[in-house]
């Protein structure tokens, strides 16, 4: 007799859309749920400052910056919600404000949490990588430290790690850049 396979429905994100509302914030890899625990105050506040400064880049440069809660829709049974995302100028028209981004990001910012850090590092930059975001930032507000990854052919190489008084630069972003203290130091965001 053959063993008996425990078969898990994958689901979609039209499936996700229709149940009801519980508060939750939801990740679809592979068509396999995972529920998103909610974020510290740490992790909002360098999330919102992180966002301030792509605003203030938009602000002259152009392109549009969002911040989670926000589904990207890669597939019908890969969808993300990253801590920030920018488009950059010349890909708003992509952006329908008035449904799911379907749209690949030009960057992605994951600010890590000790409950998100290892899918953060694992399979969620493999997926964005797989999905084509050019650099992918990752933010260590414990550590203090900014890690700057790029897509080279299909998979993200560092291209700096940046603390304290160090500049952080985007690979992607013209003139996009910062002292990387200034997302941690004390005080509300900027």
């Amino acid at each position: 007799m053959a063993p008996v396979k425990l078969v898990r429905p994958r689901v979609s994100y039209a499936d996700l859309q229709r149940a009801p509302e519980d508060g939750r914030r939801y990740e679809l890899y592979d068509g396999e749920v995972f529920v998103v625990p909610a974020p510290i105050p740490l992790h909002q506040q360098v999330a919102h400052r992180f966002a301030n400064l792509l605003l203030a880049y938009q602000g002259t440069r152009g392109g549009l910056v969002f911040l989670s809660p926000i589904d990207i829709v890669f597939s019908d049974v890969d969808v993300l919600q990253p801590d920030v995302v920018f488009f950059r100028s010349g890909r708003e028209k992509l952006i329908d404000l008035r449904a799911p981004i379907r749209a690949v990001p030009d960057l992605v910012v994951e600010v890590l949490s000790p409950s998100t850090a290892t899918t953060d590092r694992g399979r969620k930059m493999q997926m964005f990588a797989r999905y084509g975001v050019l650099e992918y930032w990752l933010v260590d507000p414990e550590g203090g430290a900014v890690e700057i990854h790029w897509l080279v052919g299909g998979n993200y190489a560092l291209a700096q790690t940046a603390s304290g008084l160090d500049s952080a630069c985007s690979t992607i972003l013209p003139g996009f850049s910062f002292s990387v203290g200034a997302l941690f130091g004390p005080g509300p965001a900027a």
